[in-house]
């Protein structure tokens, strides 16, 4: 049964777990490293309509947009090794934070995947004709024309995503990972303070997410005054 409700713990409680911060972020920022590069795959096959391929990115997609985040950790945590064994490769011993890391890539890749390809379809088709006018194959086009637009478009998205995954990242600890969350476990196992290390959690994740937030907004109008400057240039040019 928890203690009495004491304020002051709080405050000892905020940065015994603001300790473990760099952690969680260091989850966040590399499972969403490889979730871009693993979302921009999938988003080809259907962005082109490329057959078999086109299927196989619908059903992932709608798997990982569809299934609970805490159900995916534990596939991957007890899947990995298991698939592993298949080959004769022991993984038992796999280290939590890698399998937290590659289940938030593989999830954040399916919100990436559908996040570029509507930014690419909202970019005018006239554009890639432009490019092809100018000698541009279809990689270059894609990679030089289409895809900066894409993103630009998309940035305010990705802004949500980045805050959105920060949050599920609260639920690394299901599978042992000693994040801020599993730091908060022991810490309520230790004290019986469940309420007062909870609103310690609440209060970094929400001031983390604040500063994330004002970050993606400084980038986003960054971007835009880099954007109207080059366009300017461009038409003075012309």
């Amino acid at each position: 049964m928890d203690k009495a409700f004491d304020v002051k713990m709080i405050a000892d409680f905020i940065p015994t777990l603001a300790g473990y911060l760099p952690i969680t972020l260091y989850i966040l920022a590399l499972s969403l490293i490889f979730g871009f590069i693993l979302g921009v795959i999938l988003s080809l096959p259907r962005i082109y309509k490329i057959p078999v391929l086109n299927q196989f990115a619908r059903v992932y997609i709608s798997f990982f947009r569809g299934t609970p985040i805490m159900v995916q950790l534990f596939i991957v945590f007890y899947g990995i090794p298991a698939l592993s064994n298949v080959f004769g490769i022991d993984l038992s011993q796999m280290d939590p934070l890698y399998a937290a890391i590659a289940t938030y890539a593989l999830s954040s890749a399916a919100t990436i995947a559908e996040v570029i390809r509507a930014g690419v379809n909202s970019v005018d088709a006239g554009q890639a004709e432009a490019a092809y006018s100018v000698g541009l194959n279809g990689r270059q086009t894609f990679l030089r024309i289409i895809l900066p637009q894409a993103l630009y478009q998309a940035l305010p998205n990705f802004g949500n995503l980045v805050i959105g995954y920060l949050k599920d990242t609260s639920l690394a600890f299901s599978i042992g990972v000693m994040d801020m969350s599993g730091r908060g476990q022991t810490l309520i196992t230790l004290s019986n303070h469940a309420l007062e290390v909870y609103i310690s959690l609440s209060i970094i994740y929400y001031i983390t997410a604040v500063l994330l937030e004002y970050s993606f907004k400084w980038i986003e109008k960054r971007v835009k005054k880099e954007n109207t400057r080059f366009t300017s240039i461009f038409d003075i040019e012309l």
